[in-house]
């Protein structure tokens, strides 16, 4: 059975992590952009990420630019943004793709295992968040409206 363990992932420097070096703990997965709507809950992330981290509780964000070009920025330029303008401490990723021919496999995967509304298999736009229990399955997805603060019943019975 397929888990996170058989995917891995871009630090912004192109370095290769594997994240089976995240099984054990309970992830939020999310596609980020810094020039959207939705680009204030990085304040809720990083309260969650703060609150539970000790725990075992870790958000992994993949900025992506695939939604109305909201992400144009290199990987240095996301990364001071979301940390002078937010205070992000918690792990960003490199520059993704969620949907079409060049999405990542964890994203194909992530789709599948929690289909949207309808059942459509689209990430619908920037900020959708995919909890993944501490075994490395998906537990649940959530639409972009979906406040972080708001998941943290979800969160806590993870842990």
């Amino acid at each position: 059975m397929t888990t996170i363990a058989d995917f891995k992932a871009k630090l912004p420097n192109g370095e290769e992590i594997n994240l089976a070096d995240k099984l054990g703990k309970v992830l939020l997965v999310v596609n980020t952009a810094s020039k959207c709507g939705f680009t204030p809950q990085y304040d809720g992330l990083e309260a969650l990420w703060r609150k539970y981290r000790e725990q075992g509780f870790e958000v992994v964000a993949f900025p992506c630019n695939q939604f109305g070009g909201q992400e144009p920025g290199s990987a240095e330029e996301i990364d001071t943004f979301c940390k002078v303008n937010f205070g992000v401490s918690f792990p960003l990723m490199g520059k993704i793709e969620v949907n079409g021919a060049g999405e990542t496999p964890l994203y194909h995967w992530l789709k599948a295992k929690a289909p949207g509304i309808f059942g459509t298999r689209k990430v619908k736009w920037n900020f959708t968040k995919f909890l993944i229990g501490r075994d490395g399955k998906v537990v649940r997805r959530y639409a972009p409206t979906e406040k972080p603060a708001k998941l943290e019943a979800d969160i806590e019975a993870l842990l």
